[in-house]
């Protein structure tokens, strides 16, 4: 019924428009899986493969088609990565690396507003993601217990990388964070046996709230 709608042609516009962006094979396949209006708010439904933020409630949003493209492919994902995502919103972008991982791989996501907590649980659980959990709590403090991390990709912007997701992130991984308040960039983060810098480009994110993050007004 939902297909019949509209949404795989719909679905199909926003691969190619992503592919003519330069968007991997890779991610532009897991875009192709994962139905992303399985995760926008019923009225707003029919906006759910345009290709830009929408909102999901309490000044959320869920991030746009390319942007969560982006940072998947920043992040160069693997089949098999355990990855730790800050800010589970509706759940999109953890379906989106949940494909490219692959069921040997999983997704952690830790998201501080409880009512969005259940919405993604219930959001992947619709769209048959198995290899994801979504957990409450502050997402600058990271998830210890199943660390350390392949990847590592925050979907809110902070005031710099919180000490907890450095130390969760293994030798050799990777992290993608929107830095900055009102002027955000995004960065990719990697752990040698120093950590590497590198500048990708300007963004705009909700804040990261928490120990480690913006403070509540």
């Amino acid at each position: 019924m939902e297909e019949v709608r509209g949404y795989e042609e719909e679905r199909k516009r926003l691969v190619e428009l992503l592919q003519r962006q330069g968007v991997s094979e890779g991610v532009l396949k897991a875009m192709t899986r994962v139905k992303r209006h399985l995760f926008v708010p019923p009225p707003i439904i029919d906006q759910a493969y345009g290709d830009y933020p929408l909102p999901i409630g309490e000044g959320q949003t869920i991030s746009a088609p390319h942007m969560v493209a982006m940072m998947c492919d920043y992040l160069e994902l693997k089949k098999g990565d355990k990855v730790l995502e800050i800010g589970a919103g509706s759940g999109y972008h953890a379906a989106v690396i949940a494909e490219i991982i692959g069921n040997e791989g999983h997704v952690y996501s830790v998201e501080r507003i409880k009512w969005l907590v259940e919405f993604s649980k219930e959001n992947l659980k619709h769209a048959g993601y198995k290899n994801v959990t979504v957990i409450p709590g502050d997402g600058t403090l990271g998830l210890s217990e199943h660390a350390p991390y392949d990847k590592i990709s925050v979907t809110c912007a902070a005031p710099d990388v919180p000490p907890p997701l450095l130390e969760q992130l293994k030798i050799g991984g990777k992290m993608v964070i929107p830095i900055g308040r009102y002027q955000q960039v995004l960065y990719l983060v990697e752990k040698k046996n120093g950590v590497a810098w590198e500048r990708k480009c300007d963004v705009v994110f909700v804040p990261l709230l928490g120990r480690y993050g913006f403070k509540t007004d």
